[in-house]
């Protein structure tokens, strides 16, 4: 049989390399034929999970086909990130591209939370055993359904005017562009604000329920509904998040979720370890709270950073890189220290930590809130771009 590292490793590569494939291809192509492509696999890649056949019945190549189906839906999902947010971000009016890029953000966590309450409440219609048996497969064949329907409703879409004008320059196309000087500096601003997004996001999603079942001793159906209170304050937060930025700045945001996010996180998990559900319910919308603040603004700033002329294939590089590296290694990351320091809390001050060192990394990277799409913040000068954002100045100077 397959090693669970095996399959880890393959989750691990699968969604910056398809983040880089279709981040260039959504540049080249355009946005929409690529967004095309994604939901396609992704919904192929959901609904073929539910027919695996199992491994009694066909030996090793079921544990093979699961691998190629994960494989398939985190290319899809590298994609799908990058095409999303630029398509959204070119297409919001001017002062709401925040707003605009936080809902999606919720739509595509807040199933997270509404998946979770859906599996709880089939084991208790039909009962456990019947689950286990083969009742798994209907939400793998209704994720393909709803991928069908989302190709559906993206069928008729056009490409964001603001891509279209600046894919009639030379420059737009060759998204290569994206690997020099300009879109590596781009890049180094992404890898500088996400690595609490990517670590306290996994403390909430990937940590909490296990903690609060091995560690804290709640039953799995209390420690599911707590999980998915957290997830829904998270996914609410977003557009928050990002409407706060676009009305006081990204870089304020950002500080003020990382702020929230370095303060509470170890209290967070005190908060929930406490051993009664109400407890692990305020313990994780607290820390929930605080990460969908940040996430509100950082979605829509790592996007801004880059020109349209090559967005998607620099955001693409950094996001799904910073997020595989930081994000993938936090279950090994949060196990070791586990180990380390003998005790289970040791993950929320990990979390805590990389938030502060994120506060002062935020005051290096340039405002993005009325940077001017078409050349981001190639355009102004350092001073500026640190500041206001290269759209007024560019006005000014007409």
């Amino acid at each position: 049989m397959l090693s669970a590292f095996a399959v880890y490793a393959v989750a691990f590569v699968a969604r910056p390399v398809g983040g880089l494939i279709f981040g260039y291809m959504l540049d080249r192509i355009g946005r929409v034929k690529v967004l095309a492509m994604t939901i396609w696999l992704m919904a192929m890649g959901t609904a073929a999970i539910g027919l695996i056949p199992t491994y009694e019945s066909i030996g090793l190549a079921a544990p093979l086909l699961l691998v190629i189906c994960r494989l398939a839906q985190g290319f899809a999902v590298g994609g799908e990130i990058t095409g999303s947010t630029t398509f959204i971000l070119e297409s919001a009016p001017a002062g709401r591209r925040g707003t605009w890029v936080g809902i999606i953000y919720f739509f595509a966590n807040i199933p997270n939370a509404l998946v979770a309450l859906m599996l709880l409440s089939m084991q208790l219609l039909i009962g456990k055993e019947t689950y286990l048996e083969w009742a798994w497969r209907v939400p793998f064949l209704l994720g393909g359904l709803i991928g069908i329907i989302g190709y559906w409703l993206r069928r008729n879409l056009e490409d964001p005017e603001e891509y279209k004008r600046a894919s009639r320059t030379v420059e737009s196309r060759n998204p290569l562009r994206a690997v020099t000087r300009s879109g590596v500096r781009s890049m180094l601003y992404v890898a500088m604000i996400l690595p609490v997004q990517s670590v306290a996001s996994y403390l909430l999603l990937g940590f909490m329920y296990t903690f609060l079942v091995k560690q804290v001793g709640l039953d799995s159906t209390s420690a599911l509904l707590a999980n998915a209170a957290g997830i829904v304050a998270y996914a609410i937060f977003i557009p928050i998040g990002g409407a706060l930025s676009d009305r006081f700045g990204r870089k304020k945001v950002l500080s003020v979720g990382a702020l929230w996010i370095g303060v509470l996180a170890y209290v967070s998990v005190r908060l929930a370890a406490n051993g009664s559900l109400l407890e692990a319910v305020a313990g994780q919308v607290i820390l929930g709270i605080g990460i969908g603040l940040y996430g509100g603004a950082c979605f829509v700033t790592c996007a801004e950073f880059f020109p349209t002329s090559f967005r998607a294939t620099g955001h693409a590089i950094a996001y799904q890189l910073t997020v595989a590296v930081l994000g993938g290694t936090a279950p090994l990351v949060c196990a070791w220290l586990i180990n380390v320091f003998h005790s289970p809390f040791a993950p929320g001050w990990y979390v805590a930590v990389v938030a502060l060192v994120n506060i002062v990394l935020i005051q290096f990277v340039p405002e993005t809130k009325e940077v001017d799409l078409r050349t981001s913040i190639d355009s102004a000068p350092p001073a500026v771009r640190s500041s206001q954002g290269v759209g007024p100045v560019l006005r000014d100077l007409k």
